[in-house]
């Protein structure tokens, strides 16, 4: 805990970079209170991705000046923006102290601290996953070009199309202000997203909802309490702008549905024109971060918006409001087939039966994690209470959706289904399992609020004090109680370990572990990490990226070849990976290393693993007894060569 400690100047860097954009800028168009806090993240990683998109196109530098100095601009307009529109966020009733939210609110952030760190376990600990091999590699390449645009940030393996970069620059800003390692600087960022931008996401959402301060306040004690978001989007992948996007998504959400709430300063277009700009900026933080996410995001705001539609009397006709919720429906339909189609397609096959996957909603195994019993029960019991509320109602339709696409990704196999509907996703159950608390913990905050309020009533009668309501100070503090019991031993007990669908197994420990059979052992790390004190800066070093030697490039800085998990599905490439060894007898071997940029080290970190998404090369290794190789660096069984069969 004291290495976690000593890292609170770069948390508290991270917080900065988030928040502190959007805390001004929201402040000076009218957010208020809760809001603020919870929104101010979306208009800072909209900010930052579209500032790192104009610097690239105009070819200035991406640094922490030129970030600061456009965030202020941007503050600004903010400002001059909410004068000229006027209006502020409405304040929402309070059923009880002041003090209920923010101590809530705390709990919650303190028990995603703590669950995240215990898992991640050293803040210089790197992800044993593949696409961290891509993550990390970006943001190291984005330091090195100076240019964080999401049309640029491809450069790191040699693409030029879009991805979206605002997590790869958030980070390179915490390394840029703070001077922390790469692997720190994500960590940090992570406890940001899965224990600030989360709870407090969620606890607006819930506010948004229920009018009630206290039931969001449950909300976000209980934020944590399932494992799809935010921990499995930490252990998958490792999903970074997944997690960032997903942790959005409340907050987004709860900005459109928080919009009829507003004071207005002027006419029903100053209305309109304030709710495009809220509206736009959202898209872009979602898009940014990583696009799929728009999807559930206007999804679930138009399951908001046609519920409110039906239940308002607004003078409309029948005719006037199905033809508009119909319209709305068909244009959103389009929207989401074409982003589908516009990625790589489904990456993954169904892995569960249909009867298995309703239990799997019902009692949140998603994935086959073993059933959420205490939060299904108050998942449940909200969706009664949801149900029984016309204010609420719309939440049982939206847990419906998110439900179907999950049943969707998990037990149907219809390429209609998987490329269409799921491939924004890439058919991905991780990613759409993610999307589940979204809907769950507000609904479980509802059933826990209501269980409360009619334990404490019963025991009141039994007591012989039923003079009073069981209401004000005395239920919050039950209410907290009830619910830091409740997650305290949901993290104590309830195994967190990672599911692995395909194969039917879960991991034994934590993917931050670094052992000594583990993708990046602590030996190769320290070979890697000592790179640039051995080869020069303009030298590239070829190896197998099944193996640590995919980080090579972010821990030290030199061209270590390829960049990414993948290696090149090349017949060049196969040559190099069954016969690089050979190189002094087959002169293929120095022509395959020509096509590559002539390499004049081969990294041996062993002959690489046959698992998913990784290769065994035997030709990249054991060069010992091989002819044209000289050792050059050795750290345990782990060594750097210097090619010598091809020199030219």
């Amino acid at each position: 805990m004291l290495d976690w400690l000593a890292q609170t100047p770069t948390l508290l860097v991270a917080v900065a970079i988030v928040f502190l954009p959007g805390l001004l800028a929201l402040w000076g168009v009218g957010v208020r209170g809760l809001g603020l806090l919870a929104a101010a993240p979306i208009f800072s990683v909209a900010a930052t991705g579209v500032v790192a998109l104009a610097l690239g196109m105009l070819g200035v530098g991406w640094s922490a000046w030129s970030w600061a100095a456009a965030m202020l601009l941007l503050a600004g307009a903010s400002f001059i923006v909410g004068r000229i529109l006027g209006g502020r966020l409405a304040p929402l009733r309070a059923d009880s102290g002041r003090w209920i939210l923010p101590v809530f609110l705390v709990v919650g952030v303190v028990l995603g601290v703590w669950r995240l760190a215990t898992y991640i376990t050293d803040p210089a600990g790197i992800s044993q996953t593949n696409d961290a091999v891509f993550h990390m590699n970006a943001v190291r390449f984005i330091l090195e070009t100076s240019d964080a645009s999401s049309l640029h940030v491809n450069g790191v393996i040699g693409g030029s199309s879009f991805y979206p970069a605002a997590w790869h620059a958030l980070v390179s800003l915490i390394v840029l202000i703070s001077g922390a390692s790469i692997p720190v600087a994500a960590n940090m960022l992570t406890l940001v997203i899965g224990a600030l931008l989360w709870p407090l996401g969620i606890a607006w959402l819930t506010r948004a909802i229920t009018g009630s301060p206290l039931i969001a306040g449950m909300s976000a004690v209980l934020s944590g309490a399932l494992q799809t978001f935010p921990l499995l989007m930490f252990q998958w992948g490792v999903l970074f702008p997944n997690a960032l996007s997903t942790a959005l998504l409340p907050a987004a959400v709860a900005l459109m549905i928080s919009l009829p709430t507003w004071r207005d300063g002027g006419g029903r277009i100053k209305t309109t024109v304030r709710a495009m700009l809220l509206a736009v900026v959202t898209a872009c933080a979602l898009a940014l971060a990583q696009p799929a996410a728009l999807l559930p995001w206007i999804a679930l705001v138009l399951v908001w918006l046609t519920a409110r539609l039906l239940q308002a009397a607004n003078g409309w006709s029948s005719l006037r409001r199905w033809s508009v919720i119909v319209g709305m429906w068909i244009v959103f339909a389009a929207f989401w087939v074409v982003l589908s189609r516009s990625t790589s397609g489904s990456h993954w096959p169904p892995f569960r039966g249909k009867l298995e996957v309703f239990l799997d909603v019902l009692l949140n195994g998603h994935l086959r994690i073993p059933f959420a019993v205490g939060v299904s029960v108050l998942m449940i019991w909200g969706l009664v209470v949801a149900w029984r509320s016309r204010r609420l109602r719309w939440l049982v339709f939206g847990w419906a959706g998110i439900s179907a696409l999950y049943l969707l990704v998990a037990a149907i196999g219809a390429p209609l289904v998987r490329i269409d509907i799921l491939g924004a996703w890439y058919a991905d159950p991780y990613r759409i399992a993610a999307l589940a608390p979204l809907v769950v913990i507000p609904l479980a905050a509802v059933g826990m609020h209501d269980l409360v309020v009619r334990v404490g009533s019963v025991i009141r009668r039994r007591t012989g004090d039923a003079s009073r309501a069981f209401g004000g100070d005395t239920l919050a503090v039950s209410a907290l109680a009830a619910t830091v019991v409740f997650m305290v031993v949901l993290i104590l007990v309830r195994p967190v370990a990672m599911p692995a669908v395909i194969e039917g197994t879960f991991d034994r420990e934590s993917r931050y572990l670094a052992v000594s059979d583990s993708y990046l052992s602590p030996d190769e790390r320290t070979l890697l990490e000592s790179l640039d004190g051995i080869v020069g800066t303009d030298e590239r070093v070829i190896a197998n990226p099944s193996t640590g030697a995919g980080f090579g490039y972010m821990l030290s800085g030199v061209d270590v070849y390829p960049r990414t998990w993948s290696a090149p599905r090349t017949e060049t490439w196969t040559v190099l990976a069954e016969g690089l060894r050979n190189a002094a007898s087959d002169p293929a071997v120095c022509e395959a290393l020509h096509e590559y940029g002539d390499p004049q080290y081969v990294l041996d970190f062993g002959p690489g693993e046959n698992t998913p998404g990784r290769f065994e090369m035997p030709g990249m290794t054991d060069f010992a007894s091989e002819p044209g190789f000289e050792r050059v660096a050795e750290v345990g069984e782990v060594s750097l060569w210097r090619i010598t069969a091809c020199a030219r």
